[in-house]
């Protein structure tokens, strides 16, 4: 099946977006208290799946920078409600054939992509080409290529492009930031991250190769090394793989069920990381030669619980997609480039380094990456 008839399939059966992970909690924390009295930026969310309705919706609610102005939709019985509640213009509700339309909506500055990872090259390609700012939920593309290829389309257009990176806006996250640029506990030496969870459903998308563009390693696997990154503030030079057994030959015929791999730094840190569709996980540990740090759960909605060798890590629980929203609508509003840290770049070492875990997975040897 290509990944135009797997477009359509999945569109018809799921309505254009991500379904809800299992294990990951709905409830909503209070939230931050933003002030912003100029005019906000039109959004429209391509694809209108759980993540989309569920989990951004609110989080564009709750941001005084943001105004909910259109959608795109394979699935017309999801529209109704929205244009109500939201006051939408028929001319900003789209669908996948006429997409191209976005260019003659001037109410919509921005579009959200929360579609399969195989589908947010082309959607935010075209959005770009429509002179529409884009933000794709991570990972960023199935490929290098295709990240590079976005990167170009927004540049050539000239309108900004970010990656769904929310824990950067996420107040454990940004403190595991900072402890790792302040060394709080001394140089880190070693890193270990797991995050794994059950994919049931053998129909799902993100068992689909074309759709998915891998398995946990695309899905859940890139918070760890996301996180070992910015912990280290600098990029691996080289990664060491190894696919998991498989134990389910029909849910993973197309795409791993569990993937490890063992990643160095410039500095010699060893970082190791697992990632799976059948073990449900999530840690980080951070040592360092002053003490240590661990959150569990650590990226998920948690709530997010983190200690150290200092004492309980006591931030605020958030709601995620709020400070993600908040943060990204003051970058729109700014002058400025994207700060890398949640635009493409970001998005594209990512792919750098799943590309080199999977060729390392499938190839044996070490990948060296600098």
């Amino acid at each position: 099946m290509s990944i135009e008839e797997n477009r359509r399939s999945f569109i018809k059966k799921m309505g254009g977006s991500a379904i809800a992970l299992p294990f990951l909690s709905n409830k909503r924390p209070a939230q931050p208290k933003e002030t912003y009295d100029g005019k906000k930026l039109g959004i429209a969310l391509v694809g209108l799946g759980y993540y989309a309705v569920e989990k951004i919706l609110p989080g564009i609610d709750e941001s005084p920078y943001w105004e909910l102005k259109g959608i795109v939709t394979g699935t017309p019985s999801k529209i109704p409600a929205l244009k109500e509640k939201y006051n939408l213009k028929d001319e900003n509700i789209l669908n996948y054939d006429n997409y191209a339309n976005l260019a003659n909506c001037p109410d919509i500055d921005v579009v959200y992509v929360c579609l399969p990872n195989g589908m947010h090259a082309e959607y935010s390609i075209k959005a770009a080409n429509a002179g529409k700012h884009v933000i794709t939920e991570k990972p960023m593309a199935n490929s290098v290529k295709e990240c590079e290829d976005m990167m170009e389309a927004c540049k050539k257009n000239n309108v900004k492009l970010a990656v769904g990176y929310r824990c950067h806006f996420e107040p454990f996250n940004l403190e595991l930031m900072r402890y790792g640029r302040e060394n709080t506990f001394g140089k880190i030496n070693y890193i270990q991250s797991m995050f794994g969870w059950t994919a049931g459903n053998p129909k799902m998308w993100r068992l689909n190769k074309e759709l998915g563009g891998g398995g946990p390693l695309m899905d859940v696997g890139i918070y760890s090394i996301n996180a070992a990154r910015y912990t280290k503030g600098m990029e691996p030079r080289s990664v060491v793989a190894h696919f998991g057994p498989v134990t389910d030959k029909t849910r993973f015929s197309e795409v791993e069920e569990s993937v490890s791999w063992h990643m160095e730094f410039p500095d010699d840190t060893v970082f190791t990381g697992f990632t799976s569709y059948n073990t449900n996980v999530e840690k980080f540990q951070a040592y360092g030669d002053k003490g240590w740090v661990e959150m569990g759960p650590a990226f998920s909605y948690g709530p997010i619980v983190g200690n150290t060798s200092k004492g309980k890590m006591d931030m605020e629980v958030v709601y995620h997609q709020t400070y993600q929203m908040n943060g990204m609508g003051a970058l729109f509003l700014s002058p400025d480039p994207m700060p890398d840290h949640c635009s493409g770049v970001e998005g594209l070492k990512d792919m750098k380094i799943i590309t080199a875990i999977y060729e390392s997975a499938r190839t044996g040897g070490k990948k060296i990456m600098l």
